[in-house]
Formats: C-alpha cells, sequence, structure tokens
C-alpha cells in the first residue's frame, strides 16, 4: 500500500518537473517511503511502548537521540516490518536497559561516557554521515558539515548525560548515544546488508 501511494506521488512530481530522470525518481520514491512509512512505525512504537510501560520515557528517548540520529545516519531495514521490529527494539531496549542499569560509584559512569564518546567519535570519523545506496550523500562539502555536526550532538549530549541528575534519563542518552554509534558501523551494514551510498555512487 506504502509503495503504491509513494509510486503515484513520485509520478505526479514528475509530470510537474520533466526534467526528473529515472536515477533521481527513484531516490525520491525511496525519500517519501521513508517519510510515509514512518508514520505507521512511529505509532506502532508508541503503541508498544505504552503497553509496556515505558510510553513517555520512549517518546524521550527518540527525542533526545533524534539529532545525533539526523547528523550521523545509518542503515535502513528492507522491509517495513523489519524497520518497525528495528525502531521499537533500538528505542524500548534503550529505556528498559536504561531504567535497569545503575553505574555506581559515580565514576564509573564518567568512564563509561568517556568510552562511548571516543567510540562515537571513531565511528563518526570512520563512517558519518552513513547513507544508504537510495539515499546518498554525494556531496563532500555536505559530508562534512553532517560530520562536524554529529560529533557536536555526540558531545553535547553525552555532556547533558553526564550533569543531568535523573539516572534512567541520563542512561537513555549514554545508551543511545551508543546503539547510534553501532548502527552507523561498517559491521552493522554488513550484518543488515546494506551498503554505504557514497560508496556506491563514487566507486
Amino acid at each position: 500500500m506504502i509503495e503504491k501511494i509513494c509510486f503515484y506521488l513520485t509520478n505526479r512530481i514528475r509530470k510537474k518537473q520533466p526534467d526528473i530522470d529515472d536515477e533521481k525518481a527513484e531516490i525520491i520514491n525511496y525519500g517519501l517511503q521513508i517519510v510515509i512509512g514512518e508514520i505507521p512505525k512511529i505509532f506502532v512504537l508508541i503503541l508498544i511502548a505504552f503497553l509496556l510501560g515505558v510510553g513517555c520515557l520512549t517518546l524521550l528517548a527518540f527525542i533526545l537521540i533524534l539529532p545525533y540520529k539526523v547528523f550521523s545516519g545509518g542503515l535502513h531495514l528492507k522491509s517495513h516490518f523489519g524497520c518497525i521490529v528495528g525502531t521499537t527494539l533500538f528505542y524500548c531496549g534503550d529505556v528498559i536497559l536504561s531504567k535497569f542499569v545503575v553505574f555506581e560509584p559515580l565514576y564509573i559512569k564518567y568512564i563509561v561516557v568517556s568510552l562511548i564518546w571516543i567510540f562515537g567519535i571513531i565511528m563518526c570519523r570512520l563512517y558519518a554521515p552513513a547513507d544508504t545506496e537510495n539515499v546518498p550523500i554525494i556531496s563532500k562539502k555536505e559530508r562534512i558539515k553532517k560530520q562536524k555536526l554529529s560529533y557536536v550532538a555526540l558531545t553535547i549530549s553525552l555532556i547533558v548525560a553526564c550533569v543531568i541528575e535523573n539516572s534512567v534519563i541520563s542512561n537513555i542518552i549514554i545508551f543511545g548515544m551508543l546503539f547510534q554509534s553501532l548502527i552507523i558501523s561498517r559491521l552493522a551494514y554488513k550484518i543488515t546488508n546494506n551498503k554505504y551510498g557514497h560508496e556506491v555512487y563514487n566507486n
């Protein structure tokens, strides 16, 4: 159903802009699928989160992780169902883990945050922005800009995690930064059969 809607919208766009070739149309279609596909995914995520009793915290996790996620990119699962399952595991898993893990004494938390920051910086340096075949980021200027913003988002988020008093919210940020850094890695792309778009188009 989503594919048909996106195909229809893509054709409408092409009629209004005849200069769009097949390659650009494919990218537009994929982009529409991501945007429109997000709507049911978010509803399912919220429903499951509230059934698990972590609805508000899951929404908060979505907001807190979003800046780093937008700038650093990441893989996309091949089906809408797989995407819903993956997204639910990512956010609900983050919240549930955050409720049960306690970093004591406090210096343990600072050590963990430091290690995640170092790991995240390395991942961003190697892979951010992590694009896909269907939505590649070819522009070198755009890639440099998003990579720098990834560093900033990661660093600010972890600083907030260190100073915030609520341990659950702090943990949500800490684990969220870790999980997001993992899903831009080459290993995660290989496991999910994804390819970095800029590598495909530049070869």
